[in-house]
């Protein structure tokens, strides 16, 4: 290991803001997507009277299966988990011996209510169909082991007791479940879907006014979402795609690569790895796609689908579904197969929400000093812990380190999701209790890896930087001459929209320091996550070294307030992103573009607010925006008349970014950055990469 010199780094801006942490719900009727700003793969919803559930991947961590609940499918709270620790006995689900379960584990749940009770199924990699089932949606539950090669499924609960299985990739499985979850009936076992039908996987199965409902999602070439529906469990099935290519406006995140050649191992060194740059105009898997249906208390129906969302992984976005000719189109008469960014909140009934359940508020508390007698739900430990060897002592939380040459290989690392766009992570370690070898300290688990701790060398106390990425780590010394160091406060600021994060540390908890360079940072689909913070401890020479301690982890998000993105009250231009020329209101009637140096009175622009994110936009002097005909190019107009103002929802795109959606057509006004045509209202929404003319940025 090299020393190298620090590297001094732009700082994120940390920013209190009345609204702490990331929720979808804007406080005025409406929500802006992703629900979760961190990562919730797989999802599957269910509605039990006025209650809803909403099921997702653990993975290889624990406590595993995660449920949240929320009675306006907007704002959401984590109430349960199916199990605490895998109950298995090899070494590959506690991180013994070199043996792993990272980006396997349990994955992509099916959440169901029947006979009085909850079910929750999945898959356990090499263990086959697991089914956990309570009373109680909060616990505890009982562990079935049905075994059979049964995964990425969904269940139906049908009208004549009878219960399938509806799995595989392509040709499409249909197998009957015992009614006691003892294992799955081999001998029902029939092909639904043959292959060559374009149909995927991650399957969800429904049963809608004596119809059969199928969503699945493929992936060849690109994401699509299926419908396949049948008057017969067993077919034959018709197929139709129900969205494709609605990414918001987000290309596909960067994707580690390993060599084909070598077998790979998570703890190898990371130069033999590659996070080449990607298409930024290719939709890829970024769009939403795999996920569950639900129909709301009014009788609306809504998707609540999972996109590909940079180095945070897998979020879940919610959108409005458009029955058409009995196909469950999602988005908006006029532009099905797309959806809004922002829309109004799903309306139920006042009477089943109670005031401090329709209030904004994030699914979890990121923040916790380690004052109460467990963990906050956010968090999950890597692998099963070894319960021998963490506490919460005085109010911190102490790991003895056990033997590691590397952080992912390091038992009894604690773990909370990565949250976006932009957050800073930070926590006090205390360093008394360590011994000569013992590593300490916060750390990103992912594939490339990284963390900021200290090491207690022989000579005293160093402060390092790793990065997997480069196999190089950064090192300061740290002892103290007049006093033994007993705390450091170490720091992770990144900004995951961008895939980019750094380190930074402090002696005084008041001035930080950066510490080695920017990262980048990948979506990867070798553990199907992305990026998590890590508490950890281990001892690199293969002792069982001391311990330990943390406190005070917070988790600031500097983007969390969207209160001021819309810009009410102010005048400002519009520049279009795909050209980079503001919008200018031609005299002769049209909108169109004119040089970045015009800041003329027919470049300038406000709001009039329509309430619930609705807005007008009217120019400087005093025309408003309207669209007379169908919104091809040369319709959209100015006119004097306020009552012809054209109603937009506003789009916000986070950074000043925004889009403006017609509520009358769904369709979104746009330029052409090649045609040379003035502005039009045909557009169906962003591509990947916020360049087809439709995105706009807003400056004072």
């Amino acid at each position: 290991m090299k020393q190298l010199l620090m590297l001094l780094l732009t700082v994120l801006p940390i920013v209190t803001s009345a609204q702490t942490s990331w929720t979808a719900d804007n406080g005025n009727g409406t929500f802006t997507n992703p629900l979760f700003y961190d990562e919730f793969s797989d999802p599957d919803i269910l509605r039990v009277g006025d209650d809803y559930y909403l099921a997702g991947t653990t993975m290889h961590t624990v406590p595993g299966l995660v449920i949240l609940h929320s009675k306006d499918l907007v704002n959401w709270e984590n109430i349960s988990y199916c199990f605490d620790r895998f109950d298995f006995d090899d070494d590959a689900f506690s991180l013994k011996n070199h043996q792993e379960i990272y980006g396997q584990g349990i994955w992509a749940p099916c959440i169901r209510y029947a006979n009085g009770q909850f079910y929750v199924y999945s898959n356990v990699n090499g263990k086959g169909l697991q089914c956990y089932t309570s009373k109680d949606i909060r616990g505890p539950w009982k562990h079935h082991n049905m075994q059979g090669r049964i995964y990425d499924l969904s269940v139906l609960f049908d009208d004549d007791g009878k219960i399938y299985a509806i799995h595989g990739y392509g040709e499409v499985k249909c197998t009957e479940l015992k009614p006691d979850m003892s294992g799955p009936i081999e001998e029902t076992e029939r092909t639904i879907i043959p292959e060559g039908n374009a149909v995927g996987e991650g399957h969800h199965m429904y049963k809608i006014n004596g119809m059969y409902y199928l969503i699945s999602t493929d992936y060849r070439p690109n994401g699509r979402t299926l419908c396949s529906r049948s008057k017969s469990i067993w077919g034959p099935y018709e197929t139709i795609t129900i969205t494709a290519d609605e990414t918001f406006g987000y290309h596909a995140a960067s994707l580690t690569q390993v060599p084909k050649d070598e077998k790979y191992r998570i703890g190898q060194d990371g130069t033999k790895f590659g996070i080449p740059e990607v298409d930024k105009d290719a939709t890829a898997c970024t769009n939403i796609h795999q996920g569950g249906i639900v129909q709301d208390q009014s009788g609306q129906w809504w998707a609540l689908l999972m996109m590909d969302f940079h180095s945070i992984g897998r979020t879940v976005t919610l959108a409005p579904i458009t029955w058409k000719d009995g196909w469950p189109m999602l988005g908006l008469e006029g532009n099905l197969g797309r959806a809004p960014r922002t829309w109004l909140k799903p309306n139920v009934p006042s009477v089943a929400v109670t005031q401090q359940q329709t209030a904004p508020h994030a699914p979890y508390q990121r923040n916790e000093d380690f004052n109460g007698k467990t963990l906050g739900r956010v968090w999950q430990w890597n692998h099963n812990p070894d319960d021998k060897k963490w506490s919460l002592t005085k109010g911190r939380l102490r790991l003895q380190s056990m033997p590691a040459e590397q952080l992912m290989w390091a038992r009894n690392t604690l773990t909370q999701r990565a949250i976006g766009p932009k957050s800073v992570v930070t926590v006090e370690l205390y360093v008394g209790g360590m011994k000569e070898g013992d590593v300490a300290g916060l750390g990103n688990i992912n594939v490339p890896c990284s963390w900021i701790g200290v090491e207690q060398g022989h000579y005293g106390l160093l402060l390092r930087c790793f990065e997997q990425a480069t196999n190089d780590t950064v090192t300061l010394g740290i002892a103290s001459c007049d006093a033994p160091l007993q705390k450091v406060w170490l720091r992770m600021v990144g900004d995951f929209d961008n895939d980019k994060a750094h380190y930074e540390y402090s002696l005084n908890g008041e001035h930080y320091r950066p510490l080695g360079r920017v990262m980048p940072l990948s979506y990867q689909l070798i553990t199907f996550q992305g990026s998590r913070h890590a508490l950890f401890a281990y001892n690199r020479k293969g002792k069982q070294g001391g311990y330990a301690e943390f406190d005070n982890f917070t988790v600031e998000e500097p983007m969390a307030d969207r209160s001021g993105n819309i810009p009410y009250n102010k005048t400002f231009r519009i520049i279009n992103l795909a050209t980079g020329k503001p919008m200018i209101a031609l005299e002769h009637g049209l909108l169109y573009d004119t040089e970045a140096e015009d800041h003329s009175k027919l470049t300038r622009f406000r709001l009039i607010d329509q309430g619930q994110g609705k807005v007008s936009l009217q120019c400087e002097d005093g025309r408003y925006v309207f669209v007379s005909g169908f919104g091809l190019a040369g319709d959209v107009r100015l006119t004097t008349d306020a009552s012809k103002a054209e109603v937009f929802m506003w789009q916000d795109y986070l950074n000043k970014e925004f889009m403006l959606m017609s509520m009358r057509t769904h369709l979104y006004i746009g330029k052409s950055p090649t045609t040379g045509s003035p502005y039009s209202m045909d557009y169906k929404g962003a591509d990947p990469a916020r360049r087809n003319g439709a995105v706009f940025r807003w400056e004072e």
